[in-house]
């Protein structure tokens, strides 16, 4: 026992320790507590023997025996050294192969502990924590622990807080279960593939010099340690494996990991290179598509037996930001959604890679948002398994510019993630890593990162002169052998192959290319674009529910089990919901919508929806999930619906809106059947999910071929809390709206909110495009906006809904008032009062309000209809409470002109740089001036729409 070589007073030091550890684990040194930690209740009371008064003779030690009683403080530092091994051992590690010197920390110095290696030799192995029973001493047991943990791996794990992770990893580590020698036949293998990697890349260095490919040179162990973890996640019996990275690489593992022929890629290459100088045309119905490096691909293999599909997730140039992507995909890939309650999820089923960049990583703040998703039950994958791609520079940016930390993988420890660093031209040892950071995600549920450290051959790109910045680095590089030279050289000096068979390896790969080349001939064609996605997006579905049907599913969703007591005013309020049946305009938003979710629920149409407090609702309008008031115990009241034939899941996400909204396009994508949708706090807070917009839900499909059906619910509308929450930037959506990409609605009745609801879902299979909703606060519960069980019986989504009230005065109406959204009560007056006022307008008899509830596409057809049911009509205005640079004046202006024959003119404030009025009275103030200016006879604000060159229109008259 490691307590033999405390004795008398020594061991009542230590258990004085003990005591102190037991208290206040804090008060004592790391290494006390991990050896308090792991001491067996027998250790201690060891211990307490050996602290006793004894008149015995202390016992001579013998040779390999415990250290006497005044070798005790060497004991201790040797301790100490081996603890500090372990903990910064990666500081003195060759991980840079251009052999740059490491900053070692000094702990790792005997001399900092007074220790020699003579002094090491004379004390047994045991002196040193978790000991290898095979060191003779421990001296031998710091020189093992020096292999191990300062070679060419580096290891960051006693951060974790779990003591049982760390001593697996140690043992993992230690043991070297995942290190063991390749056979040659895998040393060949592997030789035959770096062989693959570097002649891809020099072939097409020389054949097409000049074209940005990005290359992999540097890091060409990537493609294996790919290999390696798709063959691991095959034999743990996983279905999907999907993969996200930025460009650095993206063509070499496109073509080897991922499959994609050799012709393919050449023939991109070559119609690049012979249309410089050319003009070419594009079919206006066919995608534009996206440079090579951006490009996705999926492959269907077979791995050891067992089919497996690999997929590459397309991504833009903005690098980090398909993290939360490809998570959201695997989750979909998990998820078993065909039964009701909450989806299944099996991890086994799929597993998630990453790619970084060494710049991007902790420069980019998706990152830490998609690494804080890792445990959350909503989000959480089972863990992923993350690669930096380690070029040691950032464009042209040095390390020491770009962050602030050591190492650039820093950030991912304060998440709790294990982390290794690899020398990328130790391609042995990047396999060994990659089958350690599988076997840690499938034992612990959690993400692993290998930083992969290796360099950039060629600059940025291969049109980039790297000297210019990197002189010395580049200086180095340009004799650097490569990884592939490195382990041929290593097999030939071990005899597992020759010179000539290591050559012939790589030239063949030469061969084969310049075959494919000359094969392509002079016209080589590209894939052929799918068929585009059907262009009437207006095309109606049918969205209505029998009353009956409607009235049952009410019934369910109030149902509660026996002893669940819900807070008692939030029971008066969801028992209302039981008046449904009484036919009168009682259905209010919140409410309209779970009887949605429940039918689709019911038609077997799963349901996700996730967001900022999602459910209850932010203006406690939802309440999909309930608390016992007395317990605190969760229902969910659409897992007890005995009608579902789907799931049904909702999660209040982390206070993120870059990385969530990123994770649910990619679940959308995952799983095309599911009703995915990302809910809001306030409309406003989509800003800080903007790349993810531009880059994924609005072009996707014209870049990749990439399609999705993700609705956002973003709550909208000028209510006098300030220019912060008011406005979701409608403006924004609309002007990113083109050739039928994206449906926007911005609804004003509970009715239309469930019919847009469903055809969204009926649309998932015949025509997937996101849908934005611009939905609302004040009329959540608003008696104008309520409806009845019949209008959710009958009818459709209206994309336009007429004035019911100037029907018998059409031929006397003069002015059509045209909006979208919560502006429409306003104009009409929410209390009795207002409603007077209004009435008392000289006028306005004469004004008809009709409401655009889909702004696109642009329902120019319906607008048509409906300004010609008023035969005496002199004008057009377009009203709305957002500024005129804002909202959706400069998106249907245009498209009003086009599309009547009257003038058209503008009704709202005045172009602002703050979506609203700070103050409430002002609010009002300037609320109550566009009303009656719309209504009445005042000035309009601005000069009316402009029809292309033509002179101006809409003069009043």
């Amino acid at each position: 026992m490691a307590e033999q070589r405390f004795h008398g007073p020594n061991a009542g030091y230590v258990l004085e320790l003990y005591e102190r550890f037991t208290r206040d684990p804090a008060s004592v040194e790391q290494g006390w507590r991990d050896y308090f930690a792991s001491a067996s209740p027998a250790d201690l009371q060891a211990l307490e023997a050996a602290a006793a008064p004894s008149t015995a003779a202390a016992p001579v030690p013998s040779a390999g025996a415990a250290a006497p009683a005044a070798d005790i403080e060497k004991v201790f530092a040797a301790r100490e050294l081996g603890r500090s091994i372990r903990a910064r051992g990666h500081t003195g590690a060759r991980l840079d192969p251009l052999g740059a010197d490491a900053a070692p920390d000094p702990v790792l110095d005997p001399a900092r502990y007074g220790l020699s290696d003579a002094e090491l030799a004379r004390l047994p192995a045991s002196a040193i924590f978790g000991h290898d029973p095979r060191s003779a001493s421990a001296l031998d047991e710091i020189q093992r622990l020096r292999r191990v943990y300062m070679g060419t791996v580096g290891y960051e794990f006693l951060h974790l807080p779990d003591p049982d992770e760390r001593g697996w990893i140690r043992e993992a580590v230690e043991s070297g279960a995942y290190a063991q020698p390749l056979p040659a036949e895998r040393s060949r293998a592997l030789l035959d593939r770096l062989s693959q990697v570097e002649g891809f890349e020099r072939f097409l260095h020389r054949a097409f010099f000049g074209q940005k490919r990005f290359s992999i040179e540097g890091t060409d162990a990537m493609v294996p340690m790919l290999d390696e973890i798709i063959a691991e996640a095959a034999g743990a019996g996983a279905d999907d494996v999907l993969i996200g990275m930025a460009h650095r690489g993206r063509l070499n593992v496109l073509t080897h990991v991922l499959g994609k022929p050799y012709a393919m890629m050449l023939a991109g290459f070559k119609v690049a290179q012979e249309a410089v100088g050319r003009d070419t045309e594009q079919n206006s119905d066919e995608p534009s598509g996206d440079v090579k490096y951006h490009m996705g691909w999926t492959d269907e293999r077979d791995v050891n037996g067992r089919p497996v599909r690999v997929r590459l997730s397309p991504n833009p140039s903005h690098l980090e930001f398909v993290n939360p992507v490809v998570v959201g995909m695997t989750r979909a890939a998990q998820d078993e959604t065909a039964s009701a309650g909450p989806p299944r999820v099996e991890v086994s089923r799929a597993l998630a890679v990453l790619i970084h960049g060494d710049a991007a990583f902790p420069g980019q703040g998706v990152v830490p948002e998609t690494f804080n998703m890792q445990s959350l039950p909503g989000y959480s994958v089972g863990g992923t398994i993350h690669i930096i791609a380690n070029n040691q520079v950032g464009f042209t940016t040095d390390p020491q510019q770009g962050r602030s930390t050591r190492y650039s993988s820093d950030l991912a420890k304060g998440f709790e993630v294990p982390v290794v660093h690899v020398n990328a031209d130790d391609a042995e040892a990047c396999l060994a890593v990659a089958r350690l950071a599988h076997a840690y995600r499938r034992r612990w549920g959690k993400d692993f990162v290998i930083d992969l450290v290796g360099y950039r051959r060629w600059g940025h790109n291969e049109g980039d002169e790297p000297l210019f910045t990197q002189p010395v680095m580049y200086g180095v590089i340009k004799d650097h052998p490569t990884a592939r030279e490195t382990l041929a050289n290593r097999l030939v000096e071990q005899g597992v192959l020759s010179r000539e068979e290591a050559d012939a390896a790589y030239q063949r790969v030469l061969d084969q290319l310049a075959r494919v080349l000359e094969e392509l001939g002079d016209r080589p064609r590209l894939t052929v674009h799918d068929e585009p996605p059907s262009r009437n997006g207006k095309a109606p579905r049918a969205t209505a529910v029998a009353r009956g049907t409607l009235l049952e599913l009410n019934r369910a969703l109030l149902a509660r089990p026996d002893g669940f007591v819900p807070n008692a005013r939030l029971e008066k309020v969801l028992q209302k919901r039981g008046e449904a049946e009484s036919g009168q305009p009682s259905i209010d938003w919140g409410h309209a919508e779970a009887l949605a979710f429940a039918s689709l629920l019911a038609e077997g149409v799963p349901v996700r929806l996730t967001g900022q407090d999602v459910e209850r609702g932010t203006f406690s309008h939802r309440h999909a999930v309930l608390r016992d008031a007395n317990t605190g115990a969760r229902l969910n009241v659409f897992h007890l619906l005995p009608q579902a034939r789907a799931s049904f899941e909702i999660h209040n996400s982390p206070l993120s809106e870059m990385a969530v909204v990123g994770f649910e396009y990619g679940y959308s994508v995952g799983d095309p059947g599911a009703l995915v949708l990302w809910e809001a706090q306030f409309g406003d807070f989509v800003n800080g999910a903007q790349v993810i917009i531009d880059q994924y839900v609005a072009a996707s499909y014209q870049k990749w071929q990439q399609r999705s059906g993700l609705v956002f619910l973003l709550p909208h509308g000028y209510e006098g809390q300030g220019p912060e929450h008011s406005s979701a930037r409608l403006e924004r959506f609309l002007q990113l709206c083109a050739e039928n990409n994206l449906r926007v609605a911005n609804c004003t009745t509970s009715a239309n909110y469930f019919h847009l609801l469903r055809r969204q879902a009926a649309m998932l299979h015949a025509d997937p495009r996101p849908l934005v909703v611009m939905s609302p606060k004040s009329l959540l519960r608003h008696p104008l906006a309520a409806s009845g069980i019949d209008q959710l019986a009958q009818g459709t989504f209206q994309p336009v809904i007429a004035d019911a009230s100037a029907a018998e005065r059409a031929e006397g109406v003069t002015r059509l008032l045209l909006s979208s959204g919560k502006v429409y009560v306003d104009l009409v007056g929410s209390s009795d009062d207002q409603r007077r006022e209004r009435a008392a307008v000289p006028g306005v008899e004469r004004v008809a309000l009709g409401r655009v509830e889909e702004l696109y596409p642009f329902p120019a057809e319906e607008i048509r209809a409906l300004a010609a049911t008023y035969p005496n009509l002199r004008e057009i205005v377009w009203v709305q409470e957002e500024p005129r640079n804002m909202g959706a004046w400069t998106y249907v202006g245009p498209r009003l002109v086009d599309a009547l024959d009257v003038p058209v003119r503008y009704e709202g404030r005045p172009d602002r740089a703050s979506p609203a009025e700070g103050y409430q009275h002002r609010h009002q103030q300037e609320q109550n001036r566009i009303v009656f200016a719309a209504l009445g006879d005042s000035p309009p604000v601005g000069p009316p729409a402009r029809r292309g060159g033509e002179k101006l229109i809409g003069k009043r008259k």
